[in-house]
């Protein structure tokens, strides 16, 4: 793999992911979902791109054979280093990379489309870096919003729009123990999503955790 100063380095939170979906690494079962119904998995700001590297080298041979794995990203730094990375691991054919800001800039074909998607979102309270005298491009990687919990919530709202009206739908995501999330948890909940932790780790003053989230739209 291949990293870029600007780009997200896999960190504890990325490898929170991994733990989890290496049990079904060679499992005949994927998280009790139908994987019959997944057509579509998009790893949302995915970095350097390991995320949608697992997925497509370790988990769609045997479970979603018929899935489509895409990938986006904010930074254009970002889409071409996952590219690179995709490359070396001779996937540049099994992942289509988007550049957008969360789905701003996702084309209207895309609505209704996924059935999975994994997201890795920023989490920190934009205070500490509004205080510099100009943005770094790392800081997307850090920088939620004012709370912390901005870009998820924007994130949530336009879900709706891009998730399959079809099948039950899963979304993946991590937070930190020191965000507020009996309000995220709330917000979910308001929006007709079923929430289920999956794992937690503790590293120095937070715990990690990684939730899924389901909604039946039909």
């Amino acid at each position: 793999m291949v990293y870029d100063e600007n780009v997200y380095i896999p960190s504890d939170d990325t490898m929170l992911f991994i733990d989890y979906f290496k049990q079904f690494f060679d499992s005949n079962t994927f998280n009790g979902i139908d994987t019959n119904q997944i057509h579509n998995i998009l790893d949302l700001g995915t970095g350097s791109g390991i995320l949608a590297i697992i997925l497509a080298k370790f988990i769609k041979p045997t479970h979603f054979p018929k899935a489509k794995i895409y990938a986006s990203d904010i930074l254009s730094e970002a889409i071409e280093i996952a590219k690179e990375n995709a490359k070396k691991n001779s996937l540049e054919d099994d992942i289509e990379f988007i550049q957008s800001n969360l789905f701003d800039e996702f084309p209207p074909v895309f609505k209704n489309k996924f059935e999975i998607i994994l997201f890795n979102p920023p989490y920190l309270p934009s205070e500490p870096f509004t205080k510099q005298k100009a943005k770094k491009k790392l800081d997307y990687s850090w920088e939620g919003g004012e709370k912390g919990i901005e870009t998820f919530e924007k994130f949530l709202s336009q879900s709706k729009d891009f998730m399959s009206k079809s099948v039950i739908t899963y979304i993946y995501f991590t937070f930190s123990s020191n965000s507020p999330l009996e309000l995220i948890y709330s917000k979910i909940k308001d929006l007709g999503f079923q929430i289920k932790i999956l794992k937690k780790v503790h590293i120095f003053f937070e715990d990690i955790i990684l939730h899924r989230i389901s909604k039946k739209y039909f």
